[in-house]
C-alpha cells in the first residue's frame, strides 16, 4: 500500500484540503486584528439568524475554532483519508467528502431547527422578537438569558457551527467498510478493529447527541450526518456496481 513521505506526495486532494484549512483558520486569527470576522461570513449559522448566508453550507466545513480542533480534525483527515484517495483516486474522494461534509451540514441543521420550533412555541411573541434583535450581542458579552427557554433558544441560533468533522466521520466510516478488519490503536495502545470501532463511534454520538447536554457544544448530528450520507452513497455506489475499491 502507498505511504506518503512528504507532504509533497500526499494525495492531491487531501494536500489541498489541508492548506485550505490551515489557511483560513490561520486568516481567522489573523484578520481579528483588524477588524475582519471571518466566522460571522463563513460559519454556517441557523436559518433565523441575521448572519445566515446559503454559501456557509459550504465555507463553514473549512474553517475551525481552535487550534486543537483544526489539529485532530486534519490529523484524522490525513491518516485515513490519504488512504481513500490512494484507493479511489481524487475524483471520486472528492465527491464522497463532499457529500457527507453537506450531508452533516444539512442533518445538523434539521435536528437543530426542530429543537429551534419546538422551543419557539413556547415563549410569548415578543419575548422571541428580543431575542432575535438582541441575543447575539448579549452571547458576544459572555451572558445569555435567566429564562431558561429563551437562553436554550438563544445559543441554538446565535452559536454558529464550524469545523470538517462530518466529513472525517463520513471518511471514517469509509475506511470502516472498505478495511473492516484493520486494526486501529487507541491511545496508540489498544487495539480495536476498524469495523467496531466505528459502529461503537456511532453508538457514542448518536447517545450524546439525544442526550443533548447544554454544556456540549459538540454538534453529534453533525457527526452522525456524516457518517449516514457516506453510507448512503457507498451503498448507491454499489448497488449501481461502480467499483470503488
Amino acid at each position: 500500500m502507498y505511504r506518503a513521505t512528504s507532504f509533497s506526495q500526499l494525495p492531491e486532494v487531501i494536500k489541498n484540503l489541508l492548506i485550505i484549512n490551515g489557511l483560513l483558520f490561520f486568516a481567522t486569527i489573523s484578520l481579528e486584528n483588524y477588524g475582519v470576522d471571518l466566522t460571522s461570513l463563513l460559519a454556517l449559522h441557523q436559518l433565523q439568524s441575521a448572519n445566515f448566508m446559503p454559501h456557509q453550507l459550504i465555507t463553514h466545513f473549512f474553517m475551525h475554532a481552535t487550534f486543537s480542533h483544526l489539529f485532530f480534525n486534519m490529523f484524522a483527515l490525513w491518516m485515513f483519508g490519504k488512504i481513500l484517495e490512494n484507493v479511489w483516486g481524487p475524483k471520486r474522494f472528492l465527491i464522497y467528502y463532499m457529500v457527507t461534509a453537506l450531508g452533516a451540514a444539512l442533518l445538523h441543521l434539521g435536528v437543530s431547527q426542530y429543537e429551534i420550533q419546538n422551543l419557539q412555541s413556547q415563549l410569548k411573541a415578543t419575548d422571541l422578537n428580543i431575542l432575535l434583535e438582541n441575543g447575539k450581542s448579549i452571547l458576544e458579552g459572555n451572558q445569555n438569558y435567566s429564562n431558561q427557554i429563551m437562553g436554550k433558544l438563544n445559543l441554538l441560533i446565535n452559536t454558529p457551527t464550524v469545523g470538517a468533522s462530518g466529513a472525517v466521520f463520513g471518511i471514517l466510516l469509509a475506511f470502516g467498510m472498505l478495511f473492516p478488519n484493520t486494526l486501529l490503536y487507541i491511545y496508540f495502545a489498544i487495539p480495536v478493529k476498524a469495523k467496531y470501532f466505528v459502529i461503537l463511534y456511532g453508538a457514542l454520538e448518536l447517545y450524546l447527541g439525544i442526550s443533548n447536554n447544554p454544556a456540549d457544544n459538540v454538534a453529534h448530528f453533525a457527526h452522525l450526518g456524516g457518517m449516514l450520507f457516506g453510507f448512503l452513497l457507498l451503498k448507491y455506489w454499489q448497488k449501481n456496481h461502480t467499483q470503488f475499491y
